[in-house]
């Protein structure tokens, strides 16, 4: 469980304009994508249900369809809509956990399968300890795909100038720090408490 004694240090990212958060808003409406700073590299993500956003992003990435991806939120609240009713234990258990770079699968509602993996009836959801993340979920107000920002197989990018030299204008990238995780969120199940990463 974690401490709640000791709360994670992590980075901001800068805060966007109304201006800017509008664009950035309509630009993931559209079926854009985005990267930002996370706790451990930056994240490359796009709106959780937006099938031609989803699709964009495998074939950026060249990411395997059957995996699933990672969605982060600013709160389990926000994150509440994609999830299939978890128990008041399950609940209360994120509660205490979260904000954390821990992230956990739950059962999930009827949702892309490239979202959640194909074949596969749980979602992997996060609220990030790095503050610029839920921050920018919070401005938005709307829950993100958060995966790796690279190229399957290859280094995730650290800083805003690699995910610009990476992707170049494909994507829309949000200045900022990342975190000090030094490796991925870990990723548990939240129904066996089973560690997968």
């Amino acid at each position: 469980m974690k401490n709640k004694t000791t709360p994670p240090v992590m980075k901001t990212t800068r805060a966007l304009p109304a201006a800017a958060r509008a664009g950035l808003s309509a630009h993931l409406k559209k079926g854009g994508l985005v990267a930002y700073p996370t706790e451990s590299c930056y994240g490359i993500g796009c709106l959780p249900r937006h099938i031609r956003a989803l699709d964009k992003l495998v074939r950026l990435k060249k990411r395997p369809q059957n995996k699933g991806m990672i969605v982060i939120g600013s709160s389990l609240a926000q994150l509440r809509n994609l999830l299939d009713r978890p128990s008041e234990s399950t609940m209360a258990m994120l509660e205490n956990e979260w904000p954390a770079p821990t992230t956990f699968l739950l059962p999930c509602r009827r949702l892309p399968p490239l979202l959640r993996g194909r074949g596969r009836s749980k979602l992997a959801v996060r609220v990030p300890a790095h503050t610029g993340a839920r921050q920018l979920c919070k401005a938005l107000g709307t829950p993100l795909v958060s995966t790796s920002c690279n190229r399957s197989g290859g280094r995730p990018c650290k800083t805003e100038r690699e995910a610009r030299r990476l992707f170049g204008r494909r994507v829309r990238v949000i200045g900022g720090r990342i975190g000090a995780e030094k490796a991925p969120s870990r990723i548990i199940d939240a129904e066996t408490g089973r560690r997968l990463r």
